[in-house]
């Protein structure tokens, strides 16, 4: 170690290692986003809450496992059942600190806004027959629903959204002509507008991986990944930063939230980073980045991945395969950096003494058995939701099992996971058995309920865990809320593209614009996104643009359609981290006691592959193998990860040791070039890893030549 390495290592003791509280985070949050500011319930009001949540969680699983209803019944009820919700938990403005309090006009728009869903509901029949001769009072009641909908948007998710979705129906009415009898048909009776596809993915696959999401967090499973991370990687160089990408990819593509992952893991690896010796812009940035990126981690790829899916019109299986290496692209990207960033910096890892051992982690891999279950069945061809609720049973049984169980308590356990596993591996060798006159699955689930509620009755400890599940689905059922009205305006986004062929006329715009010229609408396009997506969620935004940009990609400029959706699906997400509204950075920088603004810039440089993959795929599918052969494929998958470790060098300074500008500018582009599929550019960027390391290794020698 060179004596300026050994300066820079007795130094980083010296460095702030200040963090924020959960009070500093929840202020934080108040101020930028718009879920966090919820009304303030106490005593038996605030469990009465509680209980309401759970019941919707469950009463979901219920109708998505049991009721056989018309789609055009089940999503108003749905979305009337929402609205509800939203109006007990969110006021009309930020800041409300009265307690046990909902408003009079609060409880009348929650009252005319979903009394407009259930009408629909009751009298689905008569709307149906009459068709588009709609009378007067089914317009007013549109328009009430529409308008209160819009309310709950504004509170849970705020006013870009509905900017965008009242231009869309002004186009409609001014634009394109339409009168408001057909507007309201449109938007509110058909399931091409508010109860359209985003409604119906999110009423049953979104909502039932949230609350599978929700269990799979009660079950300890974050700490789990935590420790896992830890043990792999807390002693090497920098470790805290390189836990904290590990854990957060694990606990992202679980929770599917950019914000409730950075401050889940965060609160854990950010005071370790700052610990460590990096600087707290970093160390948040670091956590924002890899929490955001969970959302592209297969198997599971948060919520809009399901969307992807049915608006693709392909196997989520065949999603999933196609997300694997772009996604490990930027993670390996994100573990570069912080790698290089603690070369340069002079920090070491933690002490291995302070790490957990095999032998404490070992025993808890049965956690990860729910994961392994739901990628079994999808890849099986289970359906979603299916595959979803079996996971949730899977995940509860595992959160009751004790380690040091008596031989009754593992007969119990035993019997209660045999129904389970029956459904998962053997239920088409049973389909045509309907015991005590039930569908088979419908059964054998009313016996793992029985066996579930001996395996409490048995054990106190399981007794206790029944207030964790109660948790569990009160924070199911909550984090629906905000995806359901961000679909449902969405679905009005979608509604106007299809009822007056705006579609078409977007691509004779953007075609027109661009001339053709591919880089030109993908540059618009990203744009659009990472807008549009400061102020709305992920699931949300990629409807959007699935709807409006992604045809024109496809259509206008004669793009894949997976890799179209992708890129559109990669920038709504890293809206997350860009500038100027950057909450998941936010998050992360409140809990480091750090400046927002540089952890945002920190956070999209470190996410740079985010930003530079999907342009590389739009180009050429061989990324997201795609019309590909199998050496193709090697030949780009050690390519890339190869060009992502010249970025990565390249954006930090620091190879074998430090690089100045000229030197990390080259290596950028080298690194562009190994990551862009294709012989002559592979040649290139190998170039480029030649001569830098070559001057690296002569830099080593003669220090005044230094790359």
């Amino acid at each position: 170690m060179s004596d300026n390495e050994k300066t820079r290592v007795n130094a980083s003791p010296a460095v702030d290692v200040e963090v924020g509280t959960a009070e500093d985070v929840d202020a934080i949050m108040k101020k930028y986003d718009r879920e966090s500011n919820v009304r303030v319930w106490e005593g038996t009001p605030k469990f009465a809450i509680r209980i309401l949540l759970a019941v919707f969680a469950l009463f979901m699983v219920w109708m998505n496992m049991f009721a056989t209803w018309d789609e055009r019944f089940r999503r108003p009820l749905f979305v009337g059942m929402v609205i509800i919700l939203v109006f007990l938990l969110y006021p009309i403005k930020k800041g409300s600190t009265r307690k046990n309090s909902v408003p009079w006009y609060d409880i009348v728009l929650a009252a005319v806004g979903a009394g407009s869903f259930f009408y629909y509901c009751l009298n689905l029949e008569k709307i149906v027959d009459l068709g588009t001769r709609i009378k007067q009072i089914h317009i007013v009641l549109g328009i009430i629903g529409i308008l209160v909908l819009a309310e709950c948007c504004r509170r849970v998710v705020g006013i870009p959204i509905l900017v965008v979705a009242s231009c869309f129906v002004l186009y409609a009415f001014l634009g394109a002509g339409k009168s408001l009898r057909a507007v309201i048909y449109n938007l509110f009776y058909t399931t091409t507008g508010v109860i359209g596809t985003p409604i119906g993915v999110c009423s049953t696959y979104i909502v039932l991986f949230v609350i599978f999401g929700a269990f799979l967090e009660a079950t300890g499973i974050a700490n789990f990944f935590i420790d896992c991370a830890n043990a792999l990687a807390g002693a090497a160089t920098g470790g805290p930063a390189k836990v904290a990408v590990i854990s957060s990819a694990l606990c992202g593509m679980v929770s599917g939230s950019s914000v409730g992952n950075t401050v889940t893991t965060g609160s854990v690896t950010i005071p370790l980073m700052k610990k460590t010796g990096y600087p707290g812009e970093f160390a948040g940035a670091v956590e924002a980045a890899a929490s955001t990126g969970g959302q592209i981690m297969p198997p599971i790829m948060g919520a809009a991945a399901f969307l992807m899916a049915e608006m693709t019109g392909n196997p989520y299986s065949y999603i999933l395969v196609r997300a694997i290496l772009p996604a490990a692209l930027y993670f390996t990207g994100i573990f570069l950096m912080v790698h290089f960033k603690a070369k340069k910096m002079g920090l070491r890892g933690l002490p291995k003494e302070e790490l957990p051992k095999s032998r404490d982690i070992l025993p808890k891999i049965y956690l990860i058995i729910p994961l392994v279950v739901l990628v079994y069945m999808i890849i099986n061809g289970k359906t979603m939701a299916t595959a979803a609720v079996y996971a949730t049973f899977y995940t509860i049984t595992v959160c009751m099992i004790n380690r040091e169980p008596s031989k009754g308590k593992k007969a119990v356990m035993a019997l209660s996971l045999l129904p389970l596993l029956v459904l998962t591996f053997a239920e088409q060798n049973f389909a045509g058995i309907k015991p005590l006159g039930l569908k088979f699955s419908t059964f054998m689930m009313l016996v793992y309920g029985l066996f579930a509620l001996l395996n409490v009755a048995v054990s106190p400890e399981n007794r206790s865990k029944l207030v964790t599940f109660v948790d569990a689905l009160e924070n199911g059922g909550r984090n629906c809320l905000s995806v359901a009205t961000a679909c449902g305006i969405a679905g009005i986004i979608a509604g106007v593209v299809t009822m007056t062929g705006l579609g078409q006329v977007l691509i004779s715009l953007i075609v027109g614009l661009a001339q053709g010229r591919l880089i030109i609408a993908l540059i618009l396009t990203m744009l659009c996104c990472i807008v549009l997506g400061m102020g709305v969620p992920t699931t949300a935004n990629y409807v959007i643009m699935a709807t409006t940009c992604a045809p024109i990609l496809i259509n206008g400029m004669g793009m894949n359609v997976i890799a179209a959706h992708m890129f559109v699906f990669y920038f709504g997400i890293v809206a997350d981290i860009t500038p100027p509204v950057a909450l998941a950075a936010y998050a992360g920088s409140a809990i480091a006691k750090a400046p927002p603004m540089k952890t945002a810039f920190n956070a999209t440089r470190l996410a740079i592959a985010a930003f530079i993959i999907p342009y590389i795929f739009a180009f050429n599918n061989a990324m997201l193998f795609i019309d590909t052969q199998w050496y193709e494929v090697v030949q780009v998958v050690v390519s890339s990860f190869i060009g992502m470790l010249l970025i990565a060098s390249g954006l930090m300074g620091y190879m074998f040791r430090d690089l100045k500008w000229p030197a990390r500018l080259i290596g950028i582009v080298g690194g562009l070039c190994l990551i862009y599929p294709g012989l002559i550019t592979d040649l290139i960027g190998i170039g480029v890893l030649v001569a830098l390391v070559l001057l690296q290794m002569m830099g080593k020698k003669s220090p005044a030549k230094l790359a």
